[in-house]
Order: C-alpha cells, then structure tokens, then sequence
C-alpha cells in the first residue's frame, strides 16, 4: 500500500524538460505573433507612404484651375517644389511612425517572452516607470524638439522650399525634421533653428505676402554755383564779376 502511494505521488511531479519546451513554446509563439504583427502594420504604413508620395498636379485642384493659364510657365517648379516638400513629409512621418511601431511590438514582446519564462515582470515595470520619469526630466528639452517637430509636420505648418519668418531669421526652409529646421537665410546664412524654441512664425508661401514697395529716392537738387561744385549740365555759369548799368570811361 505504501509502495503503491510512492509511486502515485512520484508520478504526478512535473517533468523539468517538459516546462522547458512549454515555455520555448510560448517564447517561440510570442515572436512569432510579434514580427507577423511588425510586418502588416509596416506594410500597411508603406501603402500610406506611397500614396502620400504619389503625384498630383497643384494646377488640378478646382481652387486653382482659374490660375493654370498665367502660370503654365512655372508649373514645372511648381510639381517639382511641391512633390519634394510631399516626399519630406511623407518620409519624416514615415520614420516617426515605424520607430513608434518597432518600439511597441518591442516592449510588448519581450514582456511577453519574460511571462513565458515564469518571470515576475511587476518589478521590471516598476523600474522601467522610475527610469522613464529620470530620463523625462534629463531630456525635457530634446522630448520638447521632437514633440514640435511631429506637430509641425503633421499640421503642415511649413515645407521644404516655404518661405518662413522667425523671430531670429527670415529665408527659406531647406531641411525639416522632427528636432531641428535648417533656413538659408537671405543673405547666404545657414541657420539651423531648434523646433522646440520656434514660438512665432510666418510662413510667406502660404499668405499673400506682397513685398514692400522701395521708398523712393529723393531727387538730387542742382548744385548752385559758388559752392565749389560743377554746375549742372545746360546751364551757362555765372560771370565771376557782377554785372553793373554804369557807362564805362571809354565811352565818355
């Protein structure tokens, strides 16, 4: 009877190598849903970014068809500046929604392949909130850049090839991105301004900004004679002595 009991109780302890395949299992299961999950959601960001990227003629909008036989000439420009400021866009938009993407799929899997190795993640959770709120406040102003940058981008505020105001510069944007905006500035100057600290701003491209009219010049005014300056041209200069009505002594 004793034997028998043994035995029983023997035979309900846990194989060691069982678990083991169990939790390779679930790790392998984990990626494996993690990466199919990557790769729709990458491929559906693409299909996005293709279509942001495709052409459409700035001439064939109904606002603008009234303006198409005046500007004909500087179409072309047109096409090429708009479709560059597009693929910018696109692209800068692109690269923050698959490194948001990645880290997600990321944190989320290595959660999951922790879980699947019996590993209690409450403290890591923890840990991982503690460090977050450090690395917050060390990088407040590069986390302020960044979220500029993505509001800038995302509400079209200025382009590739605008012509933008700042409090410090006025030229035209070459480069955007989600930290730092470089301006060519009107006198050859490459300014390179941080997203962050751009608190007023005028874009030029988008109104209907029309440039001053130049002051005009006042005219010169004749030179008089007897200043030491050359009399203007046409006209007789002045005798050096005065001119009088009385009779010469020859004449009498």
């Amino acid at each position: 009877m004793q034997g028998k009991h043994s035995v029983q109780g023997i035979g309900n302890i846990d194989n060691p190598g069982d678990n083991l395949w169990d939790n390779l299992l679930e790790a392998g299961i984990a990626i494996v849903v993690g990466l199919l999950v990557w790769v729709v959601l990458h491929y559906f960001i693409r299909i996005l970014l293709k279509h942001a990227k495709s052409d459409r003629a700035p001439m064939g909008q109904t606002s603008m068809r009234w303006a198409a036989p005046m500007l004909r000439g500087i179409d072309p420009m047109i096409r090429a500046l708009d479709h560059e400021r597009r693929v910018q866009r696109a692209h800068t938009i692109g690269t923050l929604l698959n490194s948001i993407l990645t880290s997600i799929v990321v944190v989320v899997t290595g959660f999951y392949l922790l879980l699947a190795f019996g590993v209690n993640i409450a403290p890591l959770l923890a840990s991982v909130g503690v460090v977050g709120i450090a690395v917050g406040f060390g990088a407040q102003q590069l986390i302020r850049d960044f979220l500029a940058g993505i509001f800038i981008t995302i509400e079209d505020q200025y382009g590739i090839g605008d012509v933008i105001q700042t409090s410090e510069v006025i030229g035209t944007v070459e480069y955007l991105g989600l930290r730092i905006t470089r301006v060519m500035a009107e006198d050859g100057t490459l300014w390179y301004l941080r997203n962050g600290e751009i608190l007023r701003l005028g874009n030029r491209s988008k109104g209907t900004y029309q440039e001053p009219a130049p002051e005009p010049e006042a005219p010169d005014s004749p030179s008089t004679p007897g200043n030491g300056a050359a009399p203007a041209p046409g006209l007789v200069p002045a005798p050096s002595t005065p001119l009088t009505n009385e009779p010469s002594e020859s004449s009498e």
